[in-house]
């Protein structure tokens, strides 16, 4: 299906594609085991991988599954379930990190990046936000590691204390354009103010993760209840159309003064990056968050079963964003004329997906609880 030859004859796999097209592909997935088996650096080597996020849901299945965190939980028997978790996650994104520093480095601290979750608990909680984001920081203790803090309200402004410590930032949760812009404007203070204490903009790294499947999944459901035909024939569309209107906006602020005078001092754009997306229904093309979604610029983070269907059969034409602006509108329109409201969908997912990583949570301590109790009585 897809055309594996370039224009010089060469073979050159989807992910290659990809990669030439501009979009930085990482992993949405990270275990003790990935990392034992040398599977993650398999990944960098063979798939074009050149990050990884995490968050709890990911850690929670790892723990849950194999032997691979035996060893550590003898070694933490003994301790308070909070602190065996933090030590858990931060090695494993520690030995991540290692595993990508050639990335970072060859790409001048844009890639090779590995993120790690503020305890979702904190998600309406500024400052224990800012102080568990440093804590986090200082101890992975690696350049190339990013904290990961939500786009509530209250996490605004501890992305934006964060960067100014010198701290890189992956934006975690955004679904409406609304608050996009609110993300892009913290991450334009936070530079503002790191580049007031001196410090080195161009190897604070940020990216914008705007949630994509998740938008399909919540608007399908509502179009098909209504079930007329006009209706029916909107499903699939509106988390495409959002992201592209996404890139729209991330267009107009980063043409503007503010960033222009923040580049001239060395620093990176806050890059935005396509999360969720995995394809939820199978009806729909198991791929098409990813093709529908490359432009040059953007990170695209998948779980390894969306990474393994790319590189099997994912299809890179062209630029599929740059200049769709209008039809995206278009379409948000029209599932808005059906009597959908994106700004309640969008805040309602923004509500879900903290409740779900507050449950992905529990489930991590209560996994390593075990783990930390049967390892006591070995």
């Amino acid at each position: 299906m897809t055309d594996s030859t370039s224009d010089s004859g060469e073979n050159v796999s989807p992910t290659e594609r990809l990669s030439e097209a501009g979009v930085a592909i990482w992993l949405d997935d990270l275990s003790r085991e990935r990392l034992r088996t040398g599977n993650l650096a398999e990944l960098v080597a063979t798939k074009n991988v050149v990050g990884v996020t995490t968050n709890p849901t990911i850690f929670a299945a790892a723990l849950a599954h194999g032997d691979a965190y035996d060893g550590i939980l003898a070694e933490l028997a003994g301790s308070d379930v909070e602190s065996a978790v933090e030590r858990i996650t931060t090695d494993d994104v520690r030995d991540a990190a290692d595993v990508l520093r050639p990335v970072y480095d060859a790409t001048s601290a844009v890639d090779g990046r590995v993120s790690i979750e503020v305890d979702p608990r904190l998600a309406r909680d500024t400052a224990a936000t800012e102080t568990t984001a440093v804590r986090l920081w200082e101890t992975v203790d690696r350049p190339n590691v990013m904290i990961k803090i939500p786009a509530t309200v209250e996490g605004l402004p501890a992305i934006t204390s964060t960067l100014a410590k010198g701290i890189s930032v992956n934006v975690t949760l955004i679904f409406s354009i609304e608050r996009y812009r609110a993300v892009m404007d913290a991450f334009l203070a936070g530079l503002e103010q790191a580049k007031e204490a001196g410090h080195d903009l161009s190897v604070i790294g940020s990216v914008a993760s705007f949630f994509v499947s998740r938008v399909d999944t919540e608007i399908d459901k509502r179009l098909t209840a209504i079930g007329t035909d006009e209706a029916l024939a909107l499903r699939g569309q509106a988390a495409i159309a959002n992201a592209r209107l996404a890139f729209a906006a991330y267009e107009d602020v980063f043409a503007g003064e503010r960033w222009a005078a923040l580049a001239a001092a060395g620093a990176q754009p806050q890059r935005p990056l396509w999360a969720s997306t995995g394809v939820k229904d199978p009806a729909y093309r198991d791929t098409m968050y990813v093709d529908e979604l490359v432009v040059a610029g953007v990170v695209n983070t998948m779980p390894e079963k969306t990474l393994d269907a790319f590189a099997d059969h994912g299809i890179v034409l062209a630029d599929t964003v740059t200049g769709s602006g209008e039809q995206a509108a278009a379409t948000i329109a029209a599932i808005e004329a059906q009597g959908i409201s994106m700004a309640e969908v969008t805040a309602q997912l923004e509500d879900e997906g903290v409740t779900k990583f507050e449950v992905s949570w529990d489930e991590l301590l209560t996994t390593t609880k075990a783990g930390l109790d049967g390892a006591g009585e070995r």
